[in-house]
């Protein structure tokens, strides 16, 4: 596992592929449900991309050094390796002299699309598939289809701890000047593979949620039929995203959003004054999909 990861990050620096693609959906202004749902996960794609942490140059520039050295190291070269240890160190020098050292400095971006197309209700005959194969022993079965009911966007982002990769390229440099050349090769691997992780993850139902209303507010005016269909649509969503587990650290709960859904859908059936109730909707939405549960760990791969 190790070395897999040595050569991803090494030798290919990093580079992460780009999972954006062209939209092709035209400006009709009528859109169905589909269209707007393909399009929201488009445009969230596209300003997650956006958003992404900017790697540091000279994180990837030591990284990339340190690695030499474990090559010299490989080769019996002490003399060039200790060479490409102090250019490690000296890549990260005006980052540690800074008044603010951070504490990670970011090394790689993914972006990873998991989309379940199905409805809220297609969520229960799944779950009650996965249910049935449990109870007849079909463990791995159920598995497959349990991991297939994510809908998500999952970015992480791979950093390098300041806390403990500058203080091993030391101490590897030491075990250099000592004649350790075993303990300098250990040091200099486990310097190589140990990454803090800051994974972050947006629900797409929430986003399709979103896009829905904002599209039904501007058609309530014009068209009631087709706003109340995209209100509907907006709280299966809302429904599909709470039974795949998505969970939120907001006062704000799945069953007072499809009140509000509710209350805005009375209003465009009657006097259709509903500006400031789809406002209201938008914000507590928001806030919602902003706080949902996300993880951040530090991983040292084995």
């Amino acid at each position: 596992m190790q070395k897999v990861i040595l050569s991803t990050l090494l030798s290919s620096l990093l580079l992460t592929g780009s999972l954006m693609a062209k939209s092709n959906l035209n400006s009709s202004t009528e859109k169905s449900v589909k269209e707007v749902n393909q399009g929201a996960t488009i445009v969230a794609t596209k300003k997650a991309k956006n958003n992404q942490v900017s790697l540091v140059k000279e994180a990837l520039s030591s990284l990339e050094l340190s690695a030499k050295a474990l090559q010299n190291l490989e080769v019996n070269k002490k003399d060039e390796a200790r060479k490409n240890i102090e250019l490690a160190l000296g890549k990260l020098e005006a980052i540690l002299s800074s008044k603010k050292v951070p504490e990670l400095l970011p090394i790689e971006n993914r972006m990873v699309i998991k989309n379940f197309v199905g409805t809220a209700k297609d969520v229960d005959v799944a779950l009650k598939e996965v249910k049935e194969l449990i109870n007849s022993g079909k463990i791995q079965e159920a598995g497959e289809l349990l991991i297939s009911l994510q809908s998500e966007l999952d970015i992480t982002t791979v950093n390098l701890p300041l806390a403990t990769y500058p203080d091993a390229l030391k101490l590897a440099s030491k075990y250099l000047l000592d004649n350790k050349i075993k303990e300098a090769k250990d040091t200099l691997k486990l310097a190589l593979s140990t990454f803090a992780k800051v994974e972050t993850i947006i629900p797409l139902p929430l986003v399709n949620s979103m896009e829905l209303i904002d599209v039904a507010s501007k058609k309530a005016k014009e068209n009631k039929e087709l706003a109340l269909k995209y209100l509907s649509s907006a709280s299966d969503e809302l429904d599909k995203a709470e039974k795949l587990g998505y969970i939120s650290s907001s006062d704000t709960t799945y069953k007072e959003l499809h009140t509000l859904i509710e209350g805005v859908e009375k209003e465009v059936k009657g006097p259709n004054k509903a500006e400031k109730l789809f406002d209201n909707l938008v914000e507590k939405l928001k806030e919602f999909k902003e706080k949902i549960l996300s993880s951040s760990d530090t991983n040292k791969s084995k």
